[in-house]
């Protein structure tokens, strides 16, 4: 039976790209599957339902309503993947609730594949986080996402113990160019004809990354 994907994009601090993570897994589930949805619990940064408004839904889990309704579709499989925008003042309520209610192993149960992707940092923070989710979650639930345009190929060792998915830096030009809420990655490589242009490499060669996760997270189980 062919699992349900979700993804839980976080990270400790802001201004490490986990919004770009974010709406480039979303609009790549978007055009790999059709059906997606997309959750906003980054409601203090600039947040996916800026930049995906039609198929995102903000998130409050500052109360025991806003943790539950988000859970429930969390937990649903119902083939249609989910993406969650976790912000850092939301990490800790998110993760301390997933273990107080044992989210992963109901959703394991329910035939839904969780995958934590943690925008990884250097700072001291990032790697608590990391050493708690290693401890928290299994290897298929987890992976570090190594943004070079933040850290330059300086992974923490701790972090390298992990899965890792990493994600090309682009020229300060190109990253301005795609932080504008406008901008569609998908669309970009519909429009776009020159296909050796360095952005549409960078979509196109993510895009195949991504695809590889989603095979690996929602392979048939027998």
């Amino acid at each position: 039976m062919r699992r349900t994907p979700v993804y839980i994009v976080c990270s400790t601090r802001p201004a490490v790209g986990k919004t770009l993570i974010a709406r480039l897994l979303t609009e790549f589930l978007k055009l790999q599957r059709r059906n997606v949805k997309a959750f906003d619990v980054s409601l203090k940064e600039p947040s996916l339902v800026d930049y995906l408004p039609r198929i995102t839904e903000a998130v409050d889990i500052a109360t025991t309503a806003g943790k539950m309704a988000l859970v429930d579709q969390l937990i649903l499989n119902d083939d249609v993947a989910k993406v969650v925008d976790l912000g850092f003042h939301a990490f800790d309520e998110f993760f301390v609730m997933a273990e107080e209610i044992g989210f992963f192993k109901e959703a394991l149960r329910r035939n839904v594949a969780p995958l934590v992707l943690l925008v990884a940092d250097s700072d001291r923070g990032s790697l608590h986080a990391h050493a708690k989710l290693s401890q928290q979650l299994t290897r298929d639930a987890f992976a570090v996402v190594d943004n070079l345009y933040i850290l330059r190929g300086e992974l923490p060792a701790e972090m390298l113990r992990s899965r890792v998915v990493r994600v090309s830096a682009l020229p300060t030009y190109l990253q301005v160019y795609i932080d504008h809420p406008s901008f569609s990655f998908t669309a970009y490589l519909r429009d776009e004809t020159n296909s050796s242009a360095e952005l549409h490499h960078w979509v196109r060669h993510h895009y195949a990354v991504l695809r590889d996760l989603e095979l690996h997270l929602t392979r048939d189980v027998r």
